[in-house]
């Protein structure tokens, strides 16, 4: 009897053990036919007690819904085709918009019909909802007690619209119509709005006291009303005073054969009192220049002492009524040209709409204009008595990159003199929160110019530590690793070194490592994690920092403390993304990943101790066989040490040789332990390459000036090498695939070795030489720019260097194709012209090398139609099965598609 329970106990163990393997066993191999299943994060946020939390899941077919959950207790709410959450100020309420599913908008779109959205109001405590139809915009009021809501104008020719407010403590609703703009001042004590009504009846400024809700009509006029601002839209959020007592808006009307309003300025003040005050503006009673209008195009500013406003002036033009039929339609490129003709096309708007800025002082009504053709880019400190102009034009060039170059000037306010302060500086940082310091960064070096006392200092030759960005290989001035932000009490600057962050005083008197040297040390990168929208950083308070390590990829937070090593709260194998700090509580939310785990989101304390997953958006991949990841260093043949990330394949058995797809762009190491989420597009995905039994390469890059396809092939190969040597990979089936700039490097890859048995190259260029001189048709710029100090690092131009160019062109090289290929390219391509791709394709072709092109008609840079995306990952995938695991190659791949048939035959 013992014998046979022990026997029996013997045989339901092995018998579980086999239930277990044969459950192993039955996970599927993901397939692009599975994509739908998987959803995205969306639309998430904290709110500000820090109890509750939005996020909507969006899946890959379908639509989003928006869930509202308690981070306390679990309670949830959700609601599907919904958007655009935003809690009120006092955590009690959530207001979100409700939309049309994407097939009925998609009808109503293309039956020319307008889409419209509902607005929803969420009582977080009773759960109840009221909703409202046709919505243009919502926001709740500082002060927490009162909720607006702007619905949609029916009138095409007039701006205003319905103006629902709720009170949420009376549940109490009243109507406001004609409203155009409206705003609530910081204390949200004072509701300002104007109205714009059909045939100008009661357009003005109104003023609304929340309290007792008393309407004051500021100023009405069969004119149209513009740019309404308050006094206090400049200070920060714990800056109250005394403000929210002024307004500013612009008024005027357009003349006939006019295009612009010819508008006045209207400033009133003491809004808190009985009888508010008033001042007008009028720049035809001035010395404002001439032909010019006063631009409701841009903002209104007013100074912290409410003596100065910050306006826009703008050229007036005549409304000419010219018929297209009786004019000429040429564009004039000429060599002189300051900027490109292309480029004007695409800027129009931009240029259309450009103005000029300047202070007008209140107490005198003086207009000083700053801001001019000469110095087009002007930066106010906040009390707008202080201004830095930069002026560009002597520097504008076709081959400009990595950010323009600009002469700096000192502006007087008050009388529009200019003081050089210095010339050709690319990298400018700013003004500081307190108006006393502007700062550049130049050659390598931190300047700080006193506003005040008119001294420029080298702060950073106070430190002996630099902060050029050593890992910026580009032929160009290579800019800092940045700024972390500017010290509370507006004498110190906080900057980013290679690792560490770093305070420099302002009057170069010194500085000193704010990190305590731990990120060189451990090579680790620390930089400042933004948790509250202030300019400045208050060390005082608790401030914490995202971590990353160069070469473990390990990711996480630590707390700054002030000089010394800092206190590390979350540092693992994971990618972690943004944090988000409840702004009235010790709450956070972030997301976290890795190759294996979605980036939910999790919740946790300041201690960062207890880690709580808040979402599960994608718990299908469990029914899915699913690969991981392994990081490798290697070195170039110059003996420079290079990491790369290699993702094993699903059940991976060590020993065993694999296929493999290497994928590269320049430093993708960094991806290490991000999520590979399955997605249309047109890039072949590790997880389902990986859940198919394939190894996958990302190895970085390191360039040398005028040698990209060189530098590709040497880093590239030598990782492959070192792969095989680890004895992964199968040497005979490698694969390599990459697009853009990915795909010059996999072309010209291509064209130097066998190693790999076939290549899938997206989107790329292949003939330096014919592309140097033609357009990059999504900016509009040439392509010299991005040839000589851009992407392609080529340090000189193409009539300096001919040879090298033709050098470093794939087709120029397409004789030393040894391997099957495969091109994707779409037609209206406006960043690597089509005709790239059909040049490699006929030089390919004409010399008999196994090339297929799959041009897609009417897609540009990167594949948008779902179908098409589809399309081009069936064929990738199809392609590679077959060259890399000797699967049975399609029709498509065998005899190619006559046109006639294309329609009926789609990737299978």
């Amino acid at each position: 009897m013992r014998s046979f329970v022990k026997y029996s106990l013997l045989a339901f163990f092995f018998l579980a053990i086999s239930a277990g393997v044969t459950a192993q066993e039955v996970k599927k191999t993901l397939s692009i036919a599975d994509y739908p299943k998987w959803n995205r994060i969306i639309s998430t946020g904290l709110s500000d007690d820090g109890n509750w939390m939005t996020y909507s899941y969006l899946p890959n077919d379908g639509d989003d819904t928006l869930y509202v959950k308690n981070i306390e207790t679990g309670k949830l709410f959700s609601d599907p085709y919904c958007s655009k959450p935003t809690f009120s100020p006092d955590s009690k309420w959530v207001a979100y918009e409700r939309n049309l599913t994407k097939e009925e908008a998609k009808k109503l779109k293309k039956n020319k019909k307008k889409v419209y959205s509902k607005g929803v109001l969420l009582n977080l405590e009773t759960g109840k909802k009221m909703e409202w139809d046709k919505i243009k915009s919502f926001s709740f009021s500082p002060s927490q007690d009162f909720f607006t809501l702007k619905k949609e104008s029916e009138n095409k020719d007039i701006k205003g619209s319905d103006l629902l407010i709720k009170n949420l403590k009376k549940n109490q609703l009243m109507n406001l119509g004609n409203v155009s703009e409206y705003k609530f001042n910081k204390q949200g004590t004072l509701l300002a709005y104007l109205i714009d009504a059909d045939e100008m009846a009661g357009n003005g400024v109104y003023l609304m006291n929340l309290a007792n809700g008393n309407i004051n009509v500021l100023d009405t006029d069969s004119a149209s009303y513009n740019s309404l601002t308050w006094d206090d839209e400049m200070l920060f959020r714990n800056e109250w005073g005394s403000k929210g007592t002024a307004i500013a808006v612009l008024k005027g009307i357009t003349p006939k054969k006019a295009q612009l309003q010819v508008n006045s300025l209207l400033v009133f003040s003491a809004l808190n009192t009985a009888t508010p005050q008033q001042k007008y503006f009028n720049p035809d009673d001035t010395n404002f220049p001439k032909g010019y209008v006063l631009s409701e195009i841009g903002n209104l500013s007013f100074s912290l002492d409410n003596n100065r406003i910050q306006v826009n002036i703008k050229a007036q033009a005549n409304k000419d009524k010219l018929s297209r039929d009786s004019i000429a339609n040429v564009d004039v490129w000429h060599w002189d040209d300051e900027i490109i003709q292309s480029v004007q096309m695409r800027r129009s708007n931009r240029i259309k709409n450009l103005t000029y800025s300047g202070i007008l002082h209140l107490n005198e009504m003086k207009f000083v204009q700053l801001a001019s053709d000469d110095m087009r880019n002007v930066l106010y400190n906040r009390n707008l008595d202080k201004a830095i102009g930069g002026d560009p034009k002597p520097h504008i060039s076709d081959i400009s990159w990595g950010g323009g170059f600009s002469d700096y000037y000192d502006l007087d306010t008050k009388t529009g003199m200019k003081k050089l302060i210095d010339s050709k500086v690319g990298r400018n940082m700013g003004i500081s929160p307190s108006g006393s310091h502007f700062l550049f960064f130049k050659k390598g070096e931190f300047y700080a110019y006193n506003l005040l006392s008119k001294n420029l200092t080298n702060i950073s030759k106070a430190v002996d530590v630099s902060f050029f960005n050593i890992n910026e290989d580009h032929p160009f001035e290579n800019p800092s690793y940045g700024m972390a932000g500017w010290s509370k009490d507006g004498k110190s600057v906080y900057l980013n070194h290679q690792y560490d962050l770093w305070s420099l005083a302002l009057d170069g008197s010194g500085g000193y490592n704010l990190t305590g040297n731990y990120g060189t040390t451990n090579e680790i990168q620390l930089r400042l994690a933004r948790i509250n929208d202030l300019p400045y950083v208050d060390l005082k308070a608790d401030n914490y920092l995202s971590a990353y390590g160069e070469w473990t990829k390990k990711s996480g937070y630590f707390k700054l403390k002030d000089g010394k090593a800092p206190q590390e709260l979350a540092f693992s194998d994971h990618r972690f993304g943004r944090i988000n700090k409840a702004t009235e509580a010790d709450r956070f939310i972030f997301s976290r990943e890795t190759f294996v785990e979605f980036p939910d989101y999790y919740s946790t304390d300041a201690k960062f101790k207890n880690l709580t997953k808040q979402t599960d958006a994608n718990p299908q991949q469990i029914d899915y066989n699913w690969g991981s990841r392994k990081l490798l260093e290697f070195t170039n043949k110059e003996g420079v040490k290079l990491a790369a990330t290699l993702t094993l394949p699903a059940n991976y058995e060590a020993g065993k040789k694999y296929p493999m797809l290497v994928y590269f762009y320049e430093k993708v190491s960094n991806r290490h332990h991000s999520y590979s989420m399955p997605a249309y597009d047109d890039r072949p995905h590790m997880s389902e390459y990986a859940s198919d039994g394939y190894l996958v390469l990302m190895p970085d890059i390191k360039y040398y000036e005028g040698k990209p396809g060189w530098s590709a092939l040497d880093c590239v190969t030598s990782a492959t090498k070192k792969v095989i040597e680890l004895g992964y990979a199968d040497p005979d089936h490698i694969g390599m695939q990459g697009h853009s700039w990915g795909g010059y490097q996999s072309s010209f890859i291509l064209t130097q070795t066998d190693m790999f048995a076939c290549t899938v190259t997206g989107a790329p260029v292949t003939n330096l030489t014919s592309m140097y001189n033609i357009l990059y048709k999504n900016s509009g710029t040439n392509n010299q720019g991005i040839f000589e100090l851009g992407q392609v690092r080529m340090g000189k131009g193409m009539f300096d260097d001919f040879q090298n160019y033709y050098d470093q062109s794939p087709v120029q090289n397409a004789p030393g194709i040894s391997t099957p290929f495969m091109i994707l390219h779409g037609t209206v391509d406006g960043a690597v012209d089509w005709n790239q791709g059909l040049e490699f394709y006929n030089a390919a072709r004409r010399l008999g090398k196994k090339v297929i092109l799959l041009s897609y008609p009417d897609e540009n840079h990167h594949l948008a139609n779902k179908n098409n995306q589809i399309d081009f990952q069936t064929r990738m995938k199809q392609y590679f099965d077959h060259y890399l695991k000797g699967a049975d190659a399609p029709a498509w791949m065998q005899q190619g598609i006559p046109q006639i048939e294309k329609l009926y035959n789609r990737a299978k």
